[in-house]
C-alpha cells in the first residue's frame, strides 16, 4: 500500500489502524533545533479528541475516549529536534472491535469497505482500519512539529468551523466574529450563545433519529512570505487541495472567493496591486531574500485569491474553506449488500460521530502546517540553487 508519505523535504509518514495496537507518524526532514517536547504534541492532540479541549461535550463527538497521549521515540533530545527522523506513536486503549464483528462481511453505505476491498481483496473491518477518522491522529502529531517549526518565522495557522448542519457563522470583519469564542465552545463555531445552542438542539435532534449531518471548516494563514509554490502542477493552492481532500471526510475545497468566482466578473475580482505599507525589512525578514533584487514589495487591495496567485503565494493571508460530509456511520436502518451479494438491512451500531467538522479543526491545521513547512523548506534550497 502506497500513499502514506506526504511532503518532498519536510517528508511525514503515517501508520497505522483505528483498532490496532497503536497509530503515529514519522517526521523526515525538520531542521534541528526546533523546540517541540510530548506537551506540544498533546495539546495539538487534545484537541483532536472527541469534544475536544472546550468546556463540555459535544453531542457531536463519539463516545469512543482515548488518553491519546503521544509518546516520542527518536529525534528529539532536550526539547529540540535533532535534524534526525521523528517517530511519535499514540497507543488505542479504548476500542471496542467486537462492535464490528457483525461487519465483517457487509459493506457499508457511504463508507470504502467495497473500495478497499476491490482494490486489495482484504480489509480491517474494525472501526473502518486505516480508512478511520483515526488515523488522523498522526498527521496532528506531525502537524505540531510542522506548526512549531514555522512559528519561528512568524506564521500563524488558525482555522474554525465556519458552517455546521445548515447554518453559516459570520466571516472575519463581521463584528460578531470571535475567533477565541470559536475555541472555547463545543462546536469549534464563532456563533453567538443562541446560534450555537440552536446547532447544538439541530445535532442532539439528528443523533437521537440516527443521523448524521455535514459542514465545513474555514483556515486563515498569517505571515505567509510570498513566493511559496510552483507556477505549474506543484502550485501552492494545489498542494493545499491535496493535502485537505486526502482527510478521509473532505469532500471540496475552495480558495478566497472560491466557487462564486464563477458567478464574478474580472474587474469585481481581480486583487489590486498597491504600495507595501509597512516597512520593506518586514517582508524580508520572513524568509531569507525573500524578493529577488529588483522586484518591489506590493500588498493587494482585496483577497479574492485567497493569498495565492499562478500558484505562488502573494504574501496576504491564505485562506481556504473545506467541506466535509456528514459522517456515514449512522443507525439508521440502510439497505447494502453483503459479500455474497445478497441485499441486506443494516444498522451501524458502535460509538460514532454525528458531526465531524470541530474535530476537523486540527486535522485542517495540521495538513496546512505540513504543506507549509515543506514549502518553505524547498524555497530555501530553490534560493540557494540560484
Amino acid at each position: 500500500m502506497s500513499g502514506n508519505t506526504i511532503g518532498t523535504l519536510f517528508s511525514v509518514t503515517t501508520f497505522g489502524e483505528s483498532h490496532g495496537a497503536a497509530l503515529g507518524c514519522v517526521i523526515d526532514g525538520c531542521p534541528a533545533g526546533v523546540p517541540i517536547d510530548k506537551a506540544i504534541i498533546a495539546r495539538e492532540l487534545a484537541r483532536r479528541r472527541p469534544g475536544g479541549d472546550a468546556p463540555g461535550d459535544a453531542p457531536a463527538s463519539t463516545t469512543r475516549r482515548e488518553a491519546d497521549e503521544p509518546e516520542i521515540l527518536s529525534g528529539v533530545f532536550e526539547g529540540k529536534t535533532l535534524g534526525t527522523p521523528i517517530a511519535v506513536i499514540i497507543r488505542n486503549q479504548d476500542h471496542h472491535s467486537v462492535d464490528y464483528d457483525a461487519l465483517r462481511d457487509v459493506y457499508r453505505p457511504g463508507h470504502a469497505d467495497w473500495t478497499w476491498e476491490a482494490k486489495f481483496g482484504i480489509r480491517d473491518h474494525r472501526g473502518g482500519g486505516r480508512s478511520s477518522g483515526r488515523e488522523t491522529v498522526g498527521r496532528v502529531a506531525a502537524g505540531a512539529v510542522a506548526k512549531s517549526f514555522l512559528s519561528q518565522y512568524g506564521v500563524v495557522i488558525q482555522a474554525w468551523s465556519s458552517s455546521i448542519a445548515g447554518v453559516t457563522a459570520p466571516a472575519p470583519g463581521d463584528p460578531s466574529f470571535s475567533l477565541a469564542q470559536a475555541e472555547n465552545n463545543a462546536l469549534r463555531m464563532p456563533v453567538s450563545s443562541a446560534a450555537l445552542e440552536a446547532i447544538l438542539a439541530k445535532i442532539e435532534r439528528l443523533r437521537l433519529e440516527g443521523d448524521s449531518v455535514g459542514g465545513g471548516v474555514t483556515c486563515v494563514v498569517r505571515g505567509v512570505p510570498p513566493g511559496l509554490g510552483e507556477p505549474v502542477f506543484d502550485k501552492l493552492d494545489a498542494r493545499l487541495a491535496q493535502a485537505m481532500l486526502s482527510v478521509g471526510a473532505a469532500k471540496g475545497v475552495e480558495f478566497g472567493a472560491g466557487f462564486a468566482s464563477a458567478d464574478s466578473q474580472g474587474s469585481l475580482l481581480n486583487d489590486a496591486p498597491v504600495p507595501y505599507q509597512s516597512d520593506p525589512a518586514e517582508l524580508s525578514a520572513l524568509l531569507p531574500a525573500a524578493l529577488p533584487d529588483g522586484v518591489p514589495p506590493v500588498s493587494f487591495k482585496t483577497n479574492n485569491a485567497g493569498g495565492v496567485l499562478g500558484g505562488i503565494s502573494d504574501g496576504m493571508p491564505l485562506e481556504f474553506r473545506v467541506a466535509f460530509k456528514p459522517v456515514p456511520s449512522i443507525s439508521k436502518k440502510q439497505t447494502t449488500v453483503d459479500r455474497a451479494g445478497s441485499v441486506r438491512e443494516l444498522i451501524v451500531n458502535g460509538r460514532h460521530d454525528v458531526c465531524i467538522v470541530p474535530r476537523a479543526v486540527p486535522v485542517v491545521e495540521a495538513m496546512t502546517a505540513l504543506v507549509l513547512a515543506d514549502m518553505f523548506l524547498l524555497q530555501w534550497r530553490n534560493r540557494q540553487r540560484n
